[in-house]
């Protein structure tokens, strides 16, 4: 149909914090034909999102909301979702057969089991993306992956409000949650940290624009690490995967005027000699020498290089 607006099954959705995630799933939930029936915010910033993607949809209170709707977007921050909820059980909002989607990576259904208690059906959608809040995102969410849990009659629901906001879903067990949360945030989230420390170490040399410099590298490793994903092994380069420990010495004795520059370049560094070393990329050898240099005891050894078969001839 070329109205959307006509295919069966629209929904009147509601949006329980308008913050970067909400008004913009909102918006792609709308342009998918459901009705977008009112959106909660009190800053001056979810204000300004609710007039600029959602459009003449009213500013209502989180159960006025709630009690509009036949599909709610929970996008809160994750540690209130819970007390959301529960307070709005309390108040009586939620209803029979009504679809309760929260956003946040860590959890899965059983966050909602107080909506659940009163009939609603709990889904959880979280996409794999970062968010500024603006239209911009919503071109940065075709194609990007939802994980997606809920119960198996259920879950072709979740699926499809994924596909219809132009998502790939991915389902994720309840169980695994928190670690697929985890992984995402290890992988993008502390990038960003090391990218921002890196930048300001050149900074501090005197690099006008450490962007320039940093970014074609950069890109080339996170995409050859994902081109290589899971093991992306062969893809290590550097001081630590050759066994130059001595560069390694060098690199903490320049990052020694900055405390967190200097702890992250260490984790990472063992973590990227653990890696190399149970990879077969490093030989016992270069992996004691680099240990030695990052300031470990051969008592510190963990992780998959323990497990190395000639952790003991090194």
């Amino acid at each position: 149909m070329s109205d959307p607006s006509q295919r069966p099954g629209r929904l009147a959705v509601g949006v329980v914090g308008a913050g970067r995630v909400g008004a913009v799933l909102g918006s792609l939930l709308r342009e998918a034909g459901h009705e977008v029936v009112g959106a909660s915010g009190s800053s001056a910033a979810s204000v300004d999102r609710i007039d600029t993607l959602l459009p003449g949809v009213p500013r209502l209170d989180p159960d006025a909301v709630v009690s509009a709707s036949d599909l709610v977007l929970l996008t809160v921050p994750d540690d209130s979702l819970e007390s959301l909820v529960a307070g709005l059980a309390t108040l009586g909002a939620w209803k029979p057969g009504q679809l309760v989607v929260h956003c946040a990576g860590r959890y899965g259904t059983g966050v909602l089991a107080d909506a659940q208690s009163a009939g609603a059906i709990p889904l959880a959608i979280h996409p794999a993306m970062t968010f500024t809040g603006t239209s911009m995102d919503r071109a940065r969410l075709r194609d990007a992956a939802f994980a997606v849990t809920a119960s198996a009659p259920v879950l072709p629901i979740a699926q499809a409000l994924v596909v219809e906001m132009g998502g790939e879903p991915v389902v994720v067990a309840e169980q695994d949650r928190a670690a697929y949360h985890a992984a995402l945030v290890h992988g993008a989230n502390h990038v960003v940290t090391a990218v921002t420390q890196a930048s300001a170490t050149l900074a501090r040399i005197g690099v006008d624009e450490p962007g320039r410099v940093l970014g074609p590298l950069t890109h080339a490793s996170v995409d050859g690490a994902l081109s290589d994903a899971p093991g992306a092994v062969t893809t290590l380069t550097g001081p630590v995967v050759r066994g130059d420990s001595g560069t390694v010495a060098a690199h903490l004795a320049a990052l020694s005027g900055s405390p967190e520059t200097l702890a992250a370049y260490r984790a990472m560094a063992r973590a990227t000699a653990d890696l190399a070393f149970s990879g077969g990329r490093l030989g016992a050898d270069g992996y004691a020498g680099v240990i030695a240099a990052l300031g470990l005891e051969p008592g510190d050894l963990y992780g998959p290089a323990a497990q190395g078969p000639d952790l003991e001839d090194r």
